[in-house]
């Protein structure tokens, strides 16, 4: 304990000046000391502040500099403190640092073919036409997964909304499509002359193998226009 310290434990029965001149420091030198102990104590909100800085710089260093403020937010909530994702992410920019968010993209899964005919638009974005199986539709969804890059296709009756089949890949080739064909087809006992199959002009559906599938089953082919996604609103 430093000889102000003791000052300040004894000054509430003892003269200040008597204790100063004990103890052989000035009065002026004393109250220096309390007022610079009065500017440096922290109010608890900024105490609570400092404590949030010193746990994020924390986390976001052991993340190898990676997280952001979700992850450390959730790592914070994991221990117990509460604190909003907003807080964090102010604290993070006010200390100049950031996580590391991977780059996004989008991947275009409709890729028309030039030479390609279309089948005109049976549907006229009149998607439920009162009934199951008088319109199904189709389209292609990519999806990032933990052991890589997926497709799937999946054929909805328009009527029911029911997804009727659906297949999964890691590639966009037409078999991806005939694969959901059939197994929408098996759905419904193999029976589905007169159907409509709509879909967007994607080259899988365009192709020669694809309107053999089609014609296997007795699918009546049906495509909005290219670029028009109101034409495929249903898929």
């Amino acid at each position: 304990m430093s000889k102000f310290e003791l000052i300040a434990a004894e000054c509430a029965d003892h003269d200040i000046t008597k204790l100063t001149d004990l103890l052989g420091v000035s009065r002026s030198g004393y109250y220096a000391w309390v007022d610079r102990q009065r500017r440096t104590e922290l109010t608890p909100r900024a105490q609570r502040r400092r404590d949030l800085e010193v746990k994020i710089l924390a986390h976001w260093q052991a993340s190898a500099r990676i997280y952001g403020s979700p992850r450390i937010t959730a790592d914070l909530h994991a221990e117990g403190v509460a604190v909003s994702e907003n807080t964090v992410a102010k604290i993070m920019a006010e200390m100049g640092i950031e996580g590391i968010s991977p780059r996004t993209f989008k991947v275009k899964t409709t890729v028309v073919d030039p030479t390609a005919s279309f089948p005109p638009d049976r549907v006229g974005r009149v998607f439920d036409k009162g009934g199951i199986d008088l319109v199904w539709t189709s389209d292609i969804t990519y999806l990032t997964c933990g052991e890589g890059d997926a497709y799937l296709c999946a054929i909805r009756d328009e009527h029911s909304r029911r997804v009727l089949g659906w297949s999964l890949a890691d590639h966009m080739r037409t078999e991806l499509v005939e694969a959901a064909v059939d197994a929408a087809v098996f759905t419904r006992g193999g029976s589905v002359a007169g159907t409509i199959l709509h879909s967007d002009r994607g080259s899988q559906y365009t192709s020669h193998d694809m309107a053999a599938a089609c014609g296997k089953h007795r699918l009546r082919r049906s495509m909005g226009a290219t670029g028009i996604c109101w034409d495929n609103a249903g898929a």
